[in-house]
């Protein structure tokens, strides 16, 4: 038993360092990352609204959320997009999260 414990302390410790368990991100930090860094950008009016959809990760284990660019646009009334942005957080791969960031009207 303490041989498979150690097994998977050791997976999770790999996996940490070689980048596998963060989030998306155009770059990325072993320990820490947020980052924010721009998508489409369309030449517009410009924008009244900002939608926001994210997608979370615990552990590199389980993911959940919904970040597309529909639901961005939903979630902030948005009918034409304008900009789009992206975010991602990680703390030491046991949480992340990325966000899609739509700006329009």
């Amino acid at each position: 038993m303490k041989n498979a414990l150690m097994a998977v302390v050791l997976g999770f410790c790999l996996l940490n360092l070689t980048g596998c368990m963060g989030v998306a991100s155009p770059v990325a930090g072993w320990a820490y990352t947020e980052a924010k860094w721009d998508g489409v950008i369309n030449d517009g009016p410009a924008p009244t609204k900002t939608g926001t959809a994210c997608a979370t990760s615990i552990l590199a284990m389980v993911a959940t959320g919904d970040a597309s660019l529909e639901t961005a646009k939903a979630n902030g009334g948005i009918t034409q997009i304008s900009h789009v942005d992206h975010t991602s957080k990680n703390i030491l791969g046991v949480w992340g999260e990325y966000c899609t960031v739509v700006k329009g009207s």
